[in-house]
């Protein structure tokens, strides 16, 4: 009877592992399809793509594969350096650039869509975060395709997406708004460094900032500082008073420019939608990832118990 039940426990684990193992390779599938080549959007010319000046021939063979440039006559390409660094958001022209971005420019209402073709290899700037830093600098309907073949940070990106803009037809950007989406980008991903809090929980800050600016529209700093200090406590986000001032000295960079974030509500609404997924998507991961772990805990000591 004992190794009945052996054999009974054993095919049961075996089942349940051979169960995740083909659900993983459904959704694997299903991640993976849809990605055939568009159609030239003749409006906009060819999409641009960017290749950062320090990657190899062969890593730029790479990037090529990775970001779906199956023919290089229909894409227009270009090189990002140190020195666009300086021309864009005043940094160090001896930077090394690996971080490469392929921009499609879309019909106004379509939205701007960020993909990370590998996440793995950008370690500090999310999709959210290159979306608020780019509405900031005047980019809205967009597919921005980003990669690189190396570990990087993924700030120098922006600069890549930036040259991509001034390359295309008559949509050179305003060198302060980049500076300051640049400043943006560099006070997210060092909040997001901060204990108790995270990549998505900053992004959503100053996503919600955003739109209750378009809401008010606040004609004196003491009006920003109200706003920014409402959404800080809707979200029990607690800030020093170093970080806070940092915030607040952000937006008021933006409001001296006139930034209009009511001319892209819709697209801060969708971005809020987006990073509420993520939330919610993480949290549901644990809780199964949990419900796992209780679930094989009670069969091994159901097991244990039969043997014992």
């Amino acid at each position: 009877m004992k190794r009945f039940y052996k054999v009974t426990a054993f095919a049961i684990i075996l089942a349940l592992l051979f169960s995740v193992s083909s659900t993983s390779k459904v959704f694997a599938d299903t991640n993976t399809n849809g990605n055939n080549e568009e159609s030239i959007n003749e409006k906009f010319g060819l999409p641009i793509v960017v290749y950062g000046e320090a990657l190899s021939e062969a890593q730029k063979d790479e990037v090529r594969e990775l970001l779906k440039v199956k023919d290089t006559s229909k894409v227009k390409e270009i090189t990002v350096s140190g020195k666009d660094l300086v021309t864009y958001i005043k940094g160090d022209p001896h930077s090394n650039m690996y971080s490469s971005a392929k921009i499609t420019r879309k019909d106004s209402g379509e939205g701007l869509v960020i993909n990370q073709v590998t996440p793995e290899n950008i370690t500090e700037v999310t999709n959210e975060m290159y979306a608020n830093a780019l509405l900031t600098a005047g980019i809205q309907d967009a597919v921005v395709d980003v990669a690189s073949p190396v570990k990087v940070s993924g700030h120098s990106a922006l600069v890549g997406i930036y040259k991509a803009y001034d390359a295309g037809e008559g949509a050179g950007l305003n060198k302060e708004r980049t500076e300051v989406a640049n400043e943006e980008l560099n006070l997210a991903t060092d909040l997001a460094k901060k204990e108790g809090l995270d990549q998505d929980k900053v992004s959503e800050l100053l996503t919600e900032i955003k739109k209750e600016i378009a809401e008010q529209n606040p004609a004196t700093k003491e009006e920003l500082a109200a706003i920014i200090d409402e959404k800080l406590k809707a979200l029990e986000i607690n800030l020093s008073a170093e970080d806070r001032q940092l915030l607040l000295d952000l937006f008021e960079k933006m409001r001296d420019l006139n930034i209009n974030f009511d001319n892209v509500k819709s697209q801060l609404e969708n971005l809020t939608n987006d990073i509420q997924q993520r939330i919610e998507e993480a949290v549901g991961d644990k809780n199964f990832l949990q419900k796992v772990a209780d679930f094989f805990k009670e069969l091994i000591e159901s097991i244990k118990s039969i043997f014992s």
